[in-house]
C-alpha cells in the first residue's frame, strides 16, 4: 500500500481501547491525531475536543493501543531476501540429509542456472552436528551456485561449482577479517565467513573489505524491491513502525531510495552505513540526521569481532569449548580507534557489533579516546549486540553514555550454544537486568533475519531468560521486568536512533505511529507474552497493516 500524501488537516479520533500513555502505566482512553501527529491523549471528550471536528474515528473493540515498536538493529532488505531463499532453520531441517533435500526441491522449480540459495541453518542443531560441506551441496546441483547462509548471517557454504567459479581453491588465503574453510587435504571445503563473503558478490558487486560480513548479493531493481515489499509486511504485522538498518551498502540505500520515491516504503529506516562507506559518506558530508522522516542516514557500522554463534567472536584466550579457537577482531586495535575518532569528530553516531568482552573492551576504549581528542556530548554511540559485558563494562558505559542494542531472541534460540562454546561465561548472555542500576538505556531488537521482528517474544525472552531448550541463563538479577522491556523496545529505542522527539511514546506532538494489541502486555505473565496479537498497525495516522478480517 503506497504511503498517502500528508494532509495536515485531517483528523482522526481512536477510541475503544485503553492507550499506552507515555510516562505512566496507568491507561487513557482515546487519542486524537491531527495529519500524521497526535494533539491529546486522555479522555474520549477530551481527544474529541481537541480535534474540533473528527473526519475518521476508529472505534475499536478491546484491547490496547500501544506506541509502535522501534526495532533499533535489524536488517530488513536482507531479511526479505531471505524469506524468499529456501527455510533452513532447525524447526524444518534436523539434519543434512533433509537440508539437501529440500534444496534439491527448490531447485527443481528455478530454471536452469538460477543460484539455490537457503537460509538459517544451525550447525550445532543438525544431527550431525557440524557444518554441510561443498560435497553435501554438489548433490544439490553441480551446474549452478549453491549456497546456504548461517543463522548468524556471518557466512556459510557453498557448492563445489561456486568455488571454481569464485576462483577459490586450496592456494586461496583467507582474507583480512574473514576465513575460507579447509579439509584436513587443504582442499576449500565451502565455508565461507565474514570478509571472505565478498568473493561471492561478482567482479562488480558490493565489496565492504574487513569491514563485515557481506550478505549484499546483486539482484535486479524489482526483486530488490520485492524483497522490502516482503519484509516490510512482516516487520509491521509485528507491530513494527520504525527500524534501524545496520548494515546499509550501495544495494540498500538505492532500494530504499527508490522505495521511499514511489510511495512503498510503509515504515521509518534509519540506516546505519558500513564502515567501508565512511570514507565517500564524510566526503559528502552525509552525517547524522541526512534524510527525512521515512529515511534518513543515521550514523555508521563498524564490527569489532564475529559472532558466537559462528565461533568468531573474538576471545583471546580461546574457546571453552576449544582453547585453540579463538574467533577474530575484523580491524587492529589502532585502526578500529582511528576510524571511530574519524566518524566522532565529524558528528557521526557509530555503532559497533562487539560480542566478547575483549570486543566490547575495544569499543569503550575507543569512544574514550575519541571523546577525550573531540569532546561531543550527547552521541549516543551504540554496542550491537553486546553479548557479554563485564559488569564494570556495563558501568563505563553508563560514565561514556555508551547504548548496548541487545537481541534477547538470540539468547533464547542459542543460549545453550553459547554455553557450550564459551562455558559459564555464556550465562551472562544478554545481561539487559544488569543495565538499569548503571543507570544504561539498553535497547532490544531482533537483528532479522537472525531472528523474526517479534518485540512481544524478545520481551518475554529478556524477563525470563530461558531458552528454547528449557534453560534458565544466569540469575534473577539479569532478567528484565516486562515493563522495562516494553520501554526497550519503544522509547530506548527511539533515543538510541536520535529520534526520540518524534517515535517511541504515544504523546501530543508525536509521530502518530501506534499499534493495536489485543490484550494489555502488563496484565498477562511473561510467558504469556508471545500469545498476545497485533489487530493493526498506524504510521502517520495511516492504517499500514491490518489483521485478515479487520
Amino acid at each position: 500500500m503506497p504511503r498517502h500524501p500528508d494532509n495536515p488537516d485531517r483528523t482522526l479520533l481512536v477510541t475503544g481501547a485503553a492507550v499506552a500513555a507515555a510516562g505512566t502505566s496507568v491507561r487513557a482512553e482515546a487519542l486524537a491525531v491531527r495529519g500524521d501527529r497526535i494533539v491529546h491523549v486522555g479522555t474520549a471528550e477530551e481527544a474529541r475536543a481537541a480535534l474540533g471536528r473528527v473526519d475518521e474515528e476508529l472505534r475499536l473493540d478491546g484491547g490496547l493501543i500501544h506506541p509502535g515498536f522501534i526495532d533499533a538493529h535489524c536488517h530488513p532488505v536482507m531479511y526479505g531476501q531471505a524469506l524468499a531463499w529456501v527455510d533452513l532453520r532447525p524447526e524444518r531441517v534436523p539434519d543434512i540429509a533433509t537440508l539437501v533435500e529440500v534444496l534439491r526441491e527448490a531447485g527443481r522449480e528455478l530454471p536452469a542456472g538460477v543460484p539455490v540459495r537457503g537460509f538459517g541453518y544451525e550447525h550445532r542443531r543438525l544431527a550431525e552436528q557440524r557444518h554441510p560441506t561443498c560435497h553435501d551441496l554438489d548433490l544439490v546441483a553441480d551446474d549452478r551456485e549453491v549456497y546456504v547462509m548461517n543463522a548468524s548471517g556471518h557466512g556459510g557454504v557453498v557448492n563445489s561449482h561456486t568455488l571454481r567459479t569464485c576462483g577459490i581453491s586450496a592456494g586461496t588465503a583467507s582474507p583480512e577479517g574473514g576465513s575460507i574453510g579447509h579439509f584436513e587435504d587443504g582442499e576449500p571445503d565451502g565455508q565461507l565467513w565474514d570478509a571472505a563473503c565478498d568473493l561471492l558478490t561478482g567482479p562488480a558487486g558490493v565489496k565492504i573489505g574487513n569491514h563485515g560480513p557481506n550478505f549484499h548479493l546483486s539482484e535486479p531493481e524489482e526483486i530488490m524491491a520485492d524483497h522490502l515489499l516482503r519484509a516490510q509486511e512482516v516487520f509491521l504485522a509485528a507491530g513494527v513502525t520504525t527500524v534501524g538498518d545496520a548494515q546499509v551498502s550501495r544495494r540498500e540505500m538505492e532500494t530504499y531510495l527508490r522505495a521511499n520515491d514511489d510511495g512503498s516504503l510503509r515504515m521509518r529506516v534509519s540506516a546505519y552505513l558500513t564502515s567501508a562507506l565512511l570514507d565517500t559518506a564524510l566526503e559528502l558530508g552525509a552525517v547524522r540526521g541526512f534524510g527525512d522522516d521515512h529515511f534518513r542516514i543515521q550514523g555508521v557500522k563498524f564490527y569489532a569481532d564475529g559472532t558466537l554463534g559462528g565461533w568468531t567472536a573474538y576471545f583471546p584466550e580461546g574457546y571453552a569449548a576449544d582453547c585453540c579457537h579463538h574467533g577474530q577482531l575484523y580491524h587492529s586495535v589502532e585502526e578500529y580507534a582511528d576510524i571511530v575518532r574519524r566518524a566522532h569528530a565529524a558528528g557521526l553516531q557509530t555503532a559497533t557489533h562487539a560480542q566478547s568482552p575483549y570486543a566490547i573492551g575495544m569499543v569503550l576504549d575507543a569512544v574514550e579516546k575519541a571523546q577525550a581528542d573531540r569532546e561531543r556530548p550527547g552521541m549516543r554511540h551504540r554496542i550491537e549486540h553486546c553479548g557479554l559485558p563485564t559488569d564494570e563494562q556495563i558501568d563505563r558505559m553508563g560514565e561514556l553514555g555508551v547504548v548496548p542494542v541487545m537481541q534477547p531472541q538470540h539468547h533464547l534460540r542459542t543460549g545453550d550454544g553459547t554455553l557450550t562454546a564459551v562455558g559459564d561465561l555464556g550465562h551472562r548472555y544478554n545481561p539487559a537486568g544488569r543495565c538499569p542500576e548503571a543507570d544504561v538505556p539498553v535497547v532490544f531488537s531482533s537483528d532479522a533475519p537472525v531472528a523474526p521482528p517479534a518485540p512481544l517474544e524478545a520481551v518475554a525472552a529478556a524477563a525470563t531468560r530461558r531458552t528454547v531448550l528449557g534453560t534458565v541463563l544466569g540469575d534473577e538479577a539479569l532478567r528484565l521486568p516486562v515493563e522495562a522491556g516494553l520501554h526497550a523496545h519503544t522509547a530506548a529505542a527511539a533515543h538510541a536512533l536520535h529520534r526520540e522527539d518524534a517515535v517511541g511514546a504515544l504523546a501530543p506532538g508525536m509521530l502518530a505511529d501506534f499499534t493495536v494489541l489485543d490484550a494489555d502486555p502488563l496484565t498477562v505473565p511473561a510467558d504469556e507474552l508471545t500469545g498476545i496479537r497485533v489487530r493493526e498497525t498506524w504510521v502517520g495516522g495511516r492504517r499500514a497493516w491490518a489483521a485478515p478480517g479487520r
